[in-house]
């Protein structure tokens, strides 16, 4: 089964950036497209962006501020947030873009106004 590790999340002022970090079993990395969800107290998970071998998407809220890479030596894939929001608040997780497979604790992402 392919498991997900997260890492990366803290505190963090509005206007300032983390990157988040996404570590995945499994001997066919570099065939699964991966995405990055969050999710808030209440709310559904929201896919915020989304990697294939070599296409990116992004949610409107996200795009032009987060960035999403892999890295397939590394079994990683990467977030890159810039000029964060209060709103980006959530606890992020990384799961195929189905969000079917086994879902990680996540990393919180505190960002403070």
């Amino acid at each position: 089964q392919v498991q997900f590790v997260e890492s990366g999340g803290g505190l963090v002022q509005a206007g300032g950036s983390l990157r988040l970090s996404c570590a995945v079993s499994g001997s066919l990395f570099s065939f699964y497209v991966i995405g990055w969800y969050r999710q808030t107290p209440g709310k559904q998970r929201e896919l915020v962006a989304h990697i294939s071998r070599s296409v990116t998407n992004y949610a409107d809220s996200v795009k032009g501020r987060f960035t999403i890479s892999r890295d397939n030596a590394k079994k990683t894939v990467y977030l890159q947030m810039n000029s964060l929001k209060p709103e980006d608040t959530a606890v992020y997780y990384c799961n195929f873009v189905t969000g079917l497979g086994s879902w990680g604790q996540g990393t919180q992402v505190t960002v403070s106004s």
